[in-house]
């Protein structure tokens, strides 16, 4: 999807939002919202696993075969959702824009886009056709008519892109719909991400997920400031997760350690093909192995607690590859064990070394061959 990329946008008023601090953002917003919420039954938020989405945005090159062979690629891979763009250049771009910089190609970013937008009449097969696969369909809606035929069809979920989160006309239609919104932040400020989320509040949608995004494609992995994850998190109490514009699969996997709760990705059938979003997009076996690497990361997150060997520890290496007092010489019954009698060795079903003290001084009980793990019975 063609972004814009500099920095220009006008701020508002001198004094106004720019300067709303985090303790505002929570005292404004952050009690609005739902921790968790349901999108089509799946649990969304802390303590749930990642919701991951599989962008394909405009890589279907107007070609319904192909789209619906990417919503064929997103199931495979094992993602939650597969996600489209709904727009047209006339709804989007001022004639009057200018051509981007980092796109080789002489069209107009209206002309451009209108080349690459997927025809809305497709929408409904393709949701069918997801539904069939067993994975969720949805779309970014870049317009009030979008908004409203994305409704009609009878989405689970909206997205709004990072650089429609200043438009609150957009963001307050989107959470009329009633079902959960999912909020890019690319170069968002905190009181960008107030006003969004305020447009939000005064509707009576209660389910917003904020991901975190470098607008850049592809973005370096030294803007991506994932730790602002827990940021958004602490200031508006809603699940957070990450847009991910990065070229390969790494973000997905440190994502998922910080614990995000949306994970979003380009993805495409073949990065050579035309179109701009193409380049930076994971093709289908490095989609699979961005899901397997999130929930692989979820898995080994495990509770924290320092409990000792898990169940499948506990079946060998706990009392095999331990240590335990082992004798150095034969120790026949009655002798008086010495220290140099003793040596810590593998396995660990033996008295334990810390206890070497304990057994310094005493008697052997029964005749001990050199090499035998010594055990309680024993002295």
């Amino acid at each position: 999807m063609l972004q814009r990329t500099d920095a220009t946008q006008s701020s508002g008023p001198p004094g106004s939002l720019e300067a709303a601090s985090l303790t505002q953002s929570r005292a404004g917003v952050s009690n609005s919202f739902d921790p968790t919420f349901e999108i089509q039954g799946r649990p969304v938020g802390p303590g749930h696993p990642c919701y991951i989405v599989a962008e394909a945005g405009s890589n279907h090159n107007r070609d319904l075969g192909i789209a619906r062979e990417l919503i064929d690629v997103a199931a495979n891979a094992g993602a939650d959702a597969v996600k489209f763009q709904t727009y047209t250049g006339a709804n989007l771009y001022s004639s009057k824009t200018p051509r981007f910089g980092y796109i080789k190609d002489e069209r107009s970013p209206r002309e451009l886009i209108d080349a690459i937008a997927l025809p809305r009449e497709w929408q409904e097969e393709l949701m069918s056709h997801a539904e069939s696969r067993g994975i969720h369909f949805f779309s970014t809606p870049f317009d009030h008519d979008a908004v409203d035929s994305l409704a009609k069809l009878g989405v689970g979920v909206l997205k709004i892109a990072s650089f429609e989160l200043v438009d609150l006309q957009l963001i307050r239609k989107a959470a009329s719909v009633g079902v959960p919104l999912i909020l890019s932040t690319g170069m968002a400020t905190y009181g960008e991400v107030e006003d969004a989320l305020g447009a939000i509040a005064r509707t009576e949608n209660r389910a917003v997920a904020l991901l975190r995004c470098a607008s850049l494609y592809p973005a370096p992995p030294q803007i991506m400031n994932l730790r602002a994850m827990a940021t958004l998190r602490q200031a508006f109490g809603v699940p957070v997760g990450l847009s991910d514009h990065t070229e390969g699969v790494a973000m997905a996997a440190a994502a998922a350690a910080l614990e995000a709760n949306v994970y979003e990705k380009h993805f495409t059938l073949d990065r050579s093909m035309e179109g701009p979003d193409h380049s930076f997009a994971l093709e289908p076996e490095e989609l699979g192995a961005a899901v397997a690497a999130i929930r692989d990361v979820e898995s080994a997150l495990g509770s924290g607690r320092l409990q000792g060997p898990s169940e499948a520890e506990s079946k060998e290496m706990f009392t095999l590859g331990r240590r335990s007092l082992v004798a150095t010489q034969d120790i026949p019954a009655g002798t008086l064990i010495t220290a140099e009698m003793l040596v810590a060795k593998r396995p660990g079903y033996g008295i334990a070394p810390k206890h070497l003290e304990l057994v310094v001084g005493r008697r052997a009980s029964v005749d001990i061959e050199s090499d035998d793990v010594i055990t309680w019975e024993m002295v």
